[in-house]
């Protein structure tokens, strides 16, 4: 693992279309944090998701992130390379007893919410909260078309006395405690591999923001829930737990969170137009 003695951040984008002005926004908080305190910036490209993942916008990620005025150590850490290390993290997982195979889709687990016996579905980072119909199988049972999910209750029995986190953003700045019942009620069982990638966003994030000693993640509110999922792991697997930055969100006009397709923002549309690096800073607020 890297040292974490000095201030160090990272911007992890997917290569599955343009940076838009929120990108932009959120790299620079990034870049600027690290720039205040005489720490690092480094860009990691998150592109376990190989069927969207196009080495196209991968490099246009750089020109835009380069165009900016950033600079990051070369070359830029690739998840997709490093498939071997979260599957020897899942097997960790896998044998404290923490996981189970789950073979249900969307549908199924749908239906399994508008049973009449069921109560309200909730709503948690990962979508709605997954009621455990896969809970009872062995992984002796997994097959191909299975994802692995993580046994919620079995994690807390694991950890015993929770962990917490220091956030450092706007909106919820301060310390904040993991708290057990939130996360069987309103998180549940996430999934830690998903059966077309092997692996999932929550268990990537945590092992590279270990390896590379990151002390501080910076990323936008719409992650700030699923920060929970991942100090848990870290706590399960005896990573160091950053401190966290959830900044504001870039709207569009309906107040709508940004999105890749709306091309008209991408980074590249306005220096086409003839924007500066200034420019899209004044834009973004900065």
């Amino acid at each position: 693992m890297a040292e974490t003695g000095v201030y160090r951040t990272r911007f992890a984008p997917s290569p599955t279309g343009p940076l838009h002005l929120g990108h932009a926004f959120s790299a620079l908080t990034g870049f600027d944090r690290a720039q205040a305190c005489g720490g690092e910036f480094l860009l990691r490209i998150e592109d376990i998701d190989t069927a969207r993942s196009r080495p196209e916008w991968e490099t246009q990620i750089e020109t835009d992130l380069t165009w900016l005025g950033l600079a990051w150590p070369r070359p830029a850490l690739r998840q997709s390379l490093r498939r071997q290390l979260y599957a020897a993290v899942l097997a960790k997982l896998s044998g404290m007893g923490l996981t189970y195979p789950c073979r249900c889709r969307r549908g199924d687990i749908r239906a399994a919410l508008s049973a009449p016996q069921t109560s309200t579905p909730v709503a948690g980072p990962d979508g709605l909260v997954y009621p455990g119909t896969c809970r009872g199988r062995s992984l002796a049972e997994t097959g191909p078309e299975d994802a692995i999910r993580l046994d919620m209750r079995r994690a807390l029995d694991r950890l015993g006395a929770l962990p917490g986190f220091r956030e450092t953003g706007p909106a919820h700045a301060g310390d904040h405690a993991l708290d057990a019942s939130t996360l069987v009620e309103s998180v549940g069982d996430v999934i830690l591999a998903r059966r077309d990638i092997g692996t999932s966003y929550h268990v990537a994030v945590v092992v590279d923001d270990a390896h590379q000693g990151i002390t501080e993640v910076v990323r936008g509110n719409d992650l700030f829930e699923a920060t929970q999922i991942h100090v848990l792991l870290q706590a399960l697997l005896g990573f160091p737990i950053p401190r966290y930055h959830h900044h504001r969100l870039i709207l569009d006009e309906n107040g709508k969170r940004l999105a890749k397709r709306d091309a008209a923002r991408a980074v590249a549309a306005y220096r086409a137009d003839g924007a500066t690096p200034a420019d899209i800073r004044t834009l973004v607020g900065l």
